[in-house]
């Protein structure tokens, strides 16, 4: 049975775990295995900017031109003192250090490369900025999956690294190119292959998935070596909500679920896997397993394609507080076909994706993320229509392979009305795998504590 498994940043910085609980099965090392390797926790923040701050990382530095040279060092010290953590499980320190070194230093001669080209005036800085992100991002996942596999080998077991950052080639392939050339020749009834969650290509892994792509990797490889299952390792399991709000002992591991549920988790931020790498597993039939490092003997989640809950049930309370809810009135909306698209093309236009949307006769209300809020794009809805109405709110989703039974909805709004929690707008398609409640956002989390209670809780 072969698996393409991934490992998350989280999970990397813990490698003793990782090396005891998801390499070496009680005690055997057992191949067959392509362990897809994210960076260290935080690496990639430093590399670029922080996901969530937005703290300048060496590549704000870079476009910004300012001293980024003087970051890479800062970094690479930083690097270091991580490989320090490992020198107990084998970590070869001057032939881990030295390889470091190595890229840091190339990486600084590219930098400056570009920084001549752009100076030229010769050139759009844009796209040299663009191969500036991709040759940083590149540097984290490289980092840990060379120490990945120096530890394993110093442990005697059979490992090759694949770097699928093309650091030291100037071969124009695809994403998919660079996969199957690297792939196409290995044995892997006799290896652990660690790969870099970071592949070069032509088309620009960052340009088109940003910050996803290490899960894109991932799903490529699985696709392109006909895995018979993929795994993302992480630092919890899928749940039934999220254990730093409702508690870990009421936050149910799913066990099973489809597709379909991993959309609509992400849909609202949290991620199962990126909706982008999720397709092409789903489109090849190949189940996802999500799993909890720490506990390596609970079987996890399976995420496959046509998994429906025999029993009808609430799987995962989800959501965010974080959006905003637009709500535009106007009373010649009523009978006129087509009101709606030319709400929506205005939407388009700003490349902004709504989260949840519902209409009446007079009003449509769109949910879209709070970082997504343009103030041209109000200014032009104000312009155009009678009334047009901000609120900063919470959204909170009943989500489930098979919740089509009746009393959810009517346990939902008797659980929230009791405890005094408003639900400002709703909204469920005819397909009933999501119910998307609009709360304020200080309700939020006790929203979702009150429906993991009421909902998931004692179906345990």
């Amino acid at each position: 049975m072969l698996t393409v498994e991934k490992i998350g940043g989280t999970s990397m910085s813990k490698f003793h775990d990782v090396l005891n609980n998801i390499i070496l099965k009680n005690g055997k090392v057992s191949y067959n295995r392509i362990l897809v390797v994210s960076a260290y926790d935080n690496v990639t923040n430093w590399l670029l900017e922080h996901k969530k701050t937005g703290e300048p990382g060496v590549y704000t530095k870079f476009i910004n031109d300012e001293p980024y040279s003087e970051a890479l060092d800062k970094l690479c010290e930083k690097l270091l003192s991580i490989n320090d953590t490992f020198l107990d499980i084998k970590l070869n320190s001057n032939e881990a250090r030295q390889y470091l070194l190595d890229r840091i230093k190339k990486t600084k001669d590219y930098l400056e490369s570009m920084t001549d080209v752009i100076a030229s005036g010769y050139v759009d800085h844009t796209n040299i900025h663009f191969a500036a992100r991709e040759l940083l991002a590149s540097v984290g996942e490289a980092h840990s999956a060379y120490n990945s596999v120096n530890i394993l080998k110093n442990n005697n077991i059979n490992a090759i690294l694949v770097d699928l950052s093309g650091f030291h080639d100037s071969e124009y392939l695809t994403i998919d190119e660079r996969i199957r050339k690297a792939f196409k020749k290995i044995d892997f009834s006799k290896t652990i292959v660690v790969a870099t969650g970071y592949t070069k290509g032509t088309e620009g892994i960052m340009r088109e998935f940003d910050r996803g792509y290490s899960e894109v990797t991932f799903s490529k490889i699985a696709v392109e070596v006909k895995a018979d299952e993929a795994i993302i390792h992480k630092e919890f399991h899928l749940s039934s909500a999220d254990p730093k709000i409702v508690g870990i002992e009421k936050a149910i591991p799913v066990g099973f679920t489809n597709y379909d549920v991993a959309d609509q988790l992400a849909d609202v931020g949290m991620e199962a896997i990126h909706p982008k790498a999720s397709k092409p597993l789903e489109k090849n039939n190949i189940s996802l397993r999500i799993k909890n490092t720490f506990e390596p003997d609970h079987p996890g989640t399976v995420i496959s394609k046509s998994y429906i809950g025999k029993e009808s049930k609430v799987e995962i309370i989800a959501g965010s507080n974080k959006v905003i809810v637009i709500e535009i009135h106007d009373s010649s909306m009523v009978g006129e076909s087509g009101f709606d698209m030319h709400v929506m093309q205005l939407f388009h236009n700003y490349r902004i994706s709504y989260i949840m949307k519902a209409t009446n006769a007079n009003s449509i209300t769109l949910v879209i993320w709070e970082k997504d809020l343009h103030e041209e794009l109000l200014n032009k809805l104000r312009d155009k229509y009678e009334q047009v109405t901000i609120n900063h709110e919470a959204i909170v989703c009943i989500i489930g392979s098979n919740i089509a039974k009746p009393g959810v909805l009517a346990k939902t709004a008797d659980a929230l009305a009791s405890n005094k929690v408003n639900v400002e707008c709703i909204s469920q398609s005819l397909r009933q795998v999501n119910i998307q409640l609009i709360v304020g956002r200080n309700d939020f989390e006790k929203a979702v504590s009150i429906l993991n209670d009421t909902l998931c809780s004692l179906q345990k």
